[in-house]
């Protein structure tokens, strides 16, 4: 017995000890976002995976300011990038439209997808240790409007 005690005491010592959790967040229709974590103390990048996507419909994954109930995700870091890349926000579709060919993203099976964005302390002249600051997800153009697939994870920049 004394044994257990000691060897369970010893197992607490050398586990592995995390001071931030990951957060996940889902959305309404089932999707969801998950990033390592969400406070911060300086500007870095962070890898969300999103899954059970609906694959028929393009999403904008981006930094951005919280929006008012009810209203799209802006402003957000990044813009229109016309080489498809980049850290600050993502336009991912498996069907996007023949202008989209190159720039949009497609989702992986299951809609899944892993992509890297940039958290920075502000959003154009937005403070992000001011006002609120999310990895977000919104439906894409061809479906603006459609709030049903808005996903938040709120960041905290100390």
């Amino acid at each position: 017995m004394a044994l257990r005690i000691l060897l369970a005491i010893l197992l607490a010592f050398l586990a592995p000890t995390s001071a931030h959790a990951a957060v996940t967040a889902t959305g309404s229709n089932g999707a969801s976002i998950s990033i390592a974590q969400s406070k911060f103390t300086k500007d870095t990048k962070v890898k969300v995976s999103g899954r059970n996507f609906d694959e028929t419909v393009g999403i904008y994954l981006a930094y951005c300011v919280v929006p008012k109930k009810g209203a799209a995700p802006s402003p957000c870091g990044g813009g229109v990038n016309k080489s498809g890349t980049g850290e600050a926000s993502y336009w991912i579709s498996s069907n996007p439209p023949p202008y989209g060919d190159g720039l949009s993203i497609a989702y992986a099976p299951g809609g899944r997808f892993t992509e890297v964005v940039a958290i920075t302390r502000k959003i154009g002249k937005f403070d992000c240790r001011k006002v609120k600051c999310a990895i977000t997800v919104r439906s894409d153009h061809l479906h603006e409007g459609d709030r049903s697939h808005d996903i938040f994870i709120p960041i905290s920049i100390k």
